[in-house]
């Protein structure tokens, strides 16, 4: 522990006071370090970052062949650290101000709507929302099977379980109709068809029913995207969300920069006639399309 906290210090992530022989961690330190519910909590995405090195042969040998590399096929702890990193963000911005951007959707859903959460993974975005709107029922939908499990677990712990439920299905293939709002929580640029996924969720609208697609912020022009921001989401892509991409059917490859206007393309693609940017972030893009 000694050995553990002088490297902190050396890094300056934690203070040290040479009198008291002790060591602090300053608040602003906590916020990015400890406190899971900070928007600016980042050891999710450290973790992240550990799962994707764990799986750089497959991305290496996915590099040669071009087939790609499933979601389902990376080290486990990126599916727990991408939930640390995102949920955060959605805490934040969800029920606060993306929702509320969107015309005429808080209202249905104070009063009760019927949500599909379509890419929930652990079901963080799911249970933020049934826990803001709890006259309304949310099922979420993801196709990796270990994450629908866990989202029902989170489920039951935050005490949402009885409007809350999970199904494992795909983008292009989720059951229902008649949704009041569907959602998709970054994830619709990391699929292979994400074409067909829109004009699946058009046919499961109800007459008046609203699509809200939250995505990474970026530009329209590459050149436009070479920030910080910019870095982190490029490499990201670059090891998940393009060989996840690749390796389902069409294999568009979008990639985690789109921008605002391919997302356009590919919603209007799929049959969607009203297409607009509801809100947005440093960190996301948030788009509202009715059919």
């Amino acid at each position: 522990m000694r050995e553990w906290l002088a490297a902190q210090a050396a890094g300056g992530f934690v203070t040290y006071d040479a009198g008291t022989q002790c060591y602090t961690l300053p608040n602003e330190q906590a916020l990015a370090l400890a406190v899971e519910d900070s928007p600016v909590y980042l050891p999710g995405a450290f973790q992240v970052v550990a799962s994707v090195l764990r799986d750089e042969p497959r991305i290496a040998e996915a590099f040669r062949s071009g087939a790609g590399v499933g979601w389902h096929e990376h080290d486990p702890g990126l599916f727990e650290g991408t939930e640390r990193f995102f949920r955060p963000n959605y805490a934040a911005n969800l029920v606060s101000s993306w929702i509320p951007a969107l015309q005429g959707v808080e209202g249905k859903l104070q009063a009760g709507a019927r949500v599909a959460d379509v890419g929930c993974g652990h079901g963080a975005s799911t249970v933020l929302m049934a826990q803001a709107y709890p006259n309304s029922k949310f099922v979420g939908f993801d196709y990796h099977r270990p994450s629908v499990e866990h989202a029902w677990k989170a489920a039951a712990k935050a005490g949402v379980d009885d409007r809350v439920g999970f199904e494992v299905a795909t983008a292009k293939g989720f059951p229902g109709t008649g949704y009041d709002f569907v959602a998709f929580f970054d994830c619709l640029h990391d699929m292979g068809d994400p074409a067909g996924a829109a004009a699946h969720v058009r046919k499961t609208l109800a007459p008046n029913g609203m699509w809200m697609i939250v995505e990474p912020f970026a530009h329209d022009r590459l050149e436009d995207n070479l920030n910080p921001v910019g870095r982190i989401f490029y490499s990201a892509s670059t090891m998940v969300c393009t060989p996840a991409s690749r390796a389902q059917e069409v294999g568009l490859a979008l990639g985690a920069q789109a921008g605002e206007a391919r997302m356009r393309e590919v919603v209007t693609t799929g049959g969607f006639t009203y297409f607009r940017r509801a809100a947005e972030t440093p960190f996301n893009l948030v788009f509202e399309a009715r059919p």
